[in-house]
């Protein structure tokens, strides 16, 4: 039996064949092996080279913004046509303060121009019996309490002419608001007269309102 052990491998020194074949099938043998213990150990390593072997899952967070604050001033001025009855009034706002400077606590200037047109126009006059300003601060949770009202009656009777070309123009004050105000609302109301006929001295009374809506710069 040694005997044996010793010829083959004396055969498979002679032999180059035979050695050569059974080298190629240990090789073979060896590489079909190699899977099985990559597969054993985990992962093949190329599945990370540069790859992103899964994607995160995408999360999304909802915010809330605030809409801007209105702001009929915004360009430095505006324009409003209003009509009373038988009087259409065209009144133009504007404030000398520029806008990023309407603190709360700030005195706020609003300057107006008023001229009325009547129609028919049979030549009766129209007068501005009173304007009055009322200013409405607004924080984020609604109104705050009025500011005092700010009234111009007329000093002549029956008030001051108002038909085109007369205008009336005037300033008032929006005064300080609290700290929490984020606009201010501005309540214009304007009393007419207007007489019946050219020569009488009897006048029918029509008003008329209008309302601007102003930021609040905030510190």
């Amino acid at each position: 039996m040694k005997a044996v052990g010793r010829n083959d491998a004396s055969v498979g020194i002679r032999d180059g064949r035979k050695v050569h074949r059974f080298a190629r099938t240990g090789v073979i043998a060896g590489l079909l092996a190699l899977p099985v213990a990559l597969a054993g150990c985990g992962p093949a390593p190329w599945n990370n080279w540069g790859y992103e072997t899964s994607s995160p899952t995408p999360t999304f967070t909802r915010q809330t913004v605030a809409p801007p604050v209105k702001n009929d001033l915004s360009s430095g001025s505006t324009q409003r046509d209003l009509q009373a009855g038988a009087v259409k009034a065209t009144v133009d706002y504007w404030s000398t303060l520029s806008m990023d400077k309407w603190t709360a606590d700030a005195l706020k200037p609003i300057s107006l121009s008023l001229i009325t047109t009547v129609e028919p126009n049979d030549g009766q006059k129209v007068y501005l019996q009173r304007a009055t300003m009322v200013a409405v601060p607004q924080s984020d949770t609604g109104d705050l309490a009025p500011l005092d009202p700010q009234v111009d009656a007329a000093s002549v009777n029956p008030g001051y002419l108002v038909l085109s070309p007369y205008s009336y123009s005037q300033n008032f004050t929006v005064g300080p608001v609290p700290s929490n105000a984020i606009s201010v609302t501005v309540q214009f109301t304007y009393d007419f007269l207007v007489q019946t006929t050219p020569t009488s001295n009897e006048y029918a009374k029509q008003t008329a309102s209008d309302t601007l809506t102003i930021a609040i710069a905030q510190q």
